[in-house]
This record gives C-alpha cells, sequence and structure tokens, in this order.
C-alpha cells in the first residue's frame, strides 16, 4: 500500500482525509516538525541565506563550516570531522578513496549500501570469521558495519576484533546514521567506545537527516585521513552541507538534549506496557521495534495506525519497521502496545 502525503509525518498522518497514527520514518528526536526547532533554522536561514553553492575550498570560507566540525569532532571523541552534502556521499567518498590503495574489504552482514564496497567480502561464513582473517599473510584489510543493524534493536559487537590475526592492518568504518542523537549518554553513538588493538583507524560516517534532523553528511576520523578526503577532486567540486542546519544544530543544544528526554520517557513507558513476544525485537535503549510478520502491518492498520514497510536491499523479506519519536504521546503508545499485545502472532 502506497501512501502519498501532503505534509510531513510527524506523530500522526492524513491519509485520504482520515487521521492515522504514525510510527514511520527516521525522525527520532522529533526536531523536524519541532516549532522551537523551527524557530532556530528560521533565523539561521535569515544569515546564512536557503543554501551555499560553492566549493568549500573556495577563497571565501563559511566560519561555520569549521565551527560546526570542531564542536562535532569533540563530541564524537574524534580527532578531526568533516561535513558534506549528505550521508551517502560521505560514505561513498570514504569508500572509494580506501579503495584507492591495495586493500582488501570485508563488510559485516546487512551492511549498509553507502559503505559496501564493490569487491567486499563477508566478514563470516557460516557464523564463522572469514578464514581470509586469520591467516598469517599482512595485508591491509578495511572493515565496513553499521553500528545499528536494520531490524537490530542493540548496537553491533566488535568482539570479532579479537579473532583477526595479528598480521592484518585494519581499518574500520563504521555506520552511525542510526545511532547518532540515539545511542551514548549524549547522543553521540559508539565511535568512541570501540577500542582494540588491533586497530590501524577508525572511521565513522553518518546522515544527519535521522535524530538530528539536519540536512547534511559527516566523516569523522583522525586528522590526516580527513585532510586527504577534503583534498579529493569529489569533496572539492562538490557543495558542502547547508550552512544555516549546521548553525541551528549548535544554537539548539538544549532543544536537542530536552527532546532526548522525552524519548528516552517513551522508551521507558513503552517497555512497561509492551508485552514481549518472538515476532517482534524491542529494546527499550532504541526507538524501533523491528518485526518480519506482516500481521503486525495489517493489525496496526486497521488500528489506523501506519508503520514503515519496504523492501530493504539486504534483506530477503519486507521489513516492518516501528518508530517511536519523541512526538509520541502515552496515549500513542497505549494504542500501539494495546495492538502488539492483543495480536495472536
Amino acid at each position: 500500500m502506497e501512501i502519498i502525503v501532503d505534509e510531513f509525518p510527524d506523530r500522526e498522518i492524513m491519509v485520504n482525509g482520515e487521521k492515522y497514527l504514525y510510527f514511520g520514518g527516521t525522525s527520532y528526536l522529533g526536531m523536524a516538525t519541532n516549532k522551537e526547532f523551527q524557530e532556530i533554522i528560521y533565523e539561521s536561514l535569515k544569515k546564512w541565506g536557503t543554501f551555499y553553492g560553492s566549493s568549500r575550498n573556495a577563497n571565501v570560507k563559511l566560519a561555520i563550516y569549521n565551527k560546526f566540525e570542531n564542536f562535532f569532532s569533540d563530541f564524537l571523541g574524534a580527532e578531526n570531522a568533516l561535513t558534506v552534502s549528505s550521508g551517502t556521499l560521505a560514505g561513498k567518498m570514504v569508500v572509494d578513496y580506501l579503495a584507492k590503495s591495495k586493500v582488501a574489504f570485508f563488510h559485516y552482514p546487512k551492511t549498509h549500501p553507502a559503505i559496501l564496497a564493490p569487491n567486499s567480502l563477508p566478514l563470516f561464513i557460516n557464523d564463522k570469521l572469514h578464514p581470509k582473517l586469520q591467516d598469517a599473510i599482512f595485508e591491509e584489510i578495511v572493515i565496513t558495519v553499521d553500528a545499528i543493524l536494520p531490524l537490530e534493536t542493540t548496537q553491533t559487537s566488535f568482539d570479532f576484533l579479537n579473532e583477526i590475526s595479528s598480521q592484518k592492518k585494519i581499518t574500520l568504518v563504521l555506520d552511525e546514521s542510526h545511532s547518532l542523537g540515539v545511542i551514548g549518554k549524549l547522543g553521540e553513538g559508539i565511535f568512541s567506545k570501540i577500542k582494540s588493538d588491533k586497530l590501524h583507524r577508525k572511521i565513522m560516517i553518518a546522515s544527519l537527516g535521522k535524530a538530528l534532523g539536519l540536512s547534511g553528511g559527516i566523516i569523522a576520523s583522525d586528522k590526516e585521513f580527513i585532510d586527504n578526503i577534503r583534498a579529493e577532486p569529489v569533496f572539492v567540486s562538490s557543495s558542502g552541507a547547508n550552512p544555516a542546519y549546521l548553525e541551528a544544530y549548535i544554537n539548539g543544544l538544549q532543544l536537542y538534549e530536552k527532546q532526548r528526554e522525552l524519548l528516552i520517557k517513551n522508551l521507558n513507558f513503552l517497555a512497561k506496557i509492551l508485552v514481549p513476544k518472538q515476532a517482534f525485537q524491542f529494546n527499550k535503549a532504541y526507538p524501533v521495534i523491528y518485526s518480519n510478520s506482516d500481521d503486525i502491518y495489517k493489525a496496526l492498520l486497521i488500528k489506523k495506525m501506519i508503520i514503515a514497510r519496504f523492501k530493504y536491499p539486504t534483506y530477503k523479506n519486507y521489513m516492518n519497521r516501528i518508530v517511536i519519536t519523541a512526538n509520541h504521546t502515552k496515549s500513542d503508545l497505549e494504542k500501539l502496545a494495546g495492538v502488539l499485545n492483543s495480536i495472536d502472532i
């Protein structure tokens, strides 16, 4: 069932003149429709304009880029950071740059296509580490992985790093699009928490358009790597991220924290009233309920609740994705739990 709407879907959505509760999208903190945040963006737009279509390497440079990137690198626990126009571009730029060297790519199961190299090998074969990762041949390798995989509600474990041969020089590329703003004490994600003597380099990429509600993407790593990306032809010839949105983030930090607190309260409340079932996955530390069951989608639709349902590129079946945001009310969550608790699945 394809649903066309005429305005941004928040906690409610209008379909053919009828009101439905909406549990989809990726606006986990509810920033996209937050009136206070929209006012902050409006003030930033008056200062920076609607968009700045110029190379970041041009002689005239906007101060907000350095201000945002310096703040964000500290926030993430990285040496340096660089913004680009989208999360997908961030992933492609990093993978394309690394592919210029003689490296072997390996990917965690169901890794997002944005960081999936064309000739990448699976990290695991039959649930065991790829044998090439345990041989004594020295080589540089790149491992690409999502911080939280689609259809998962807990962060990825990196224990597999301990099993990799010491002869491998490892670069880890981490996609934090769905963890940034949500996971961590302040929403900083998991980049800084991944520590291993086996790692030569860590690189984080993310869309800013999920929980943060911003237009753009970000790359974070050590200074040498970021400087190299900054010199890449694709970066030099591209327009930057929208400067107004970057300043809005800086000026809206207290609002982001307020929305995170609301989201945490919603998840704790839902955890108390939702009956666990094998048909879906829920973890109160993450604002998504995942299920492969189309019965759940149909049952919610009958009760005038719409969730996200689509064919994900790295999955065989349709994904049913129930998203909890900071903007949902207790009444919304009670209605959701009522259906999930009562349905025979």
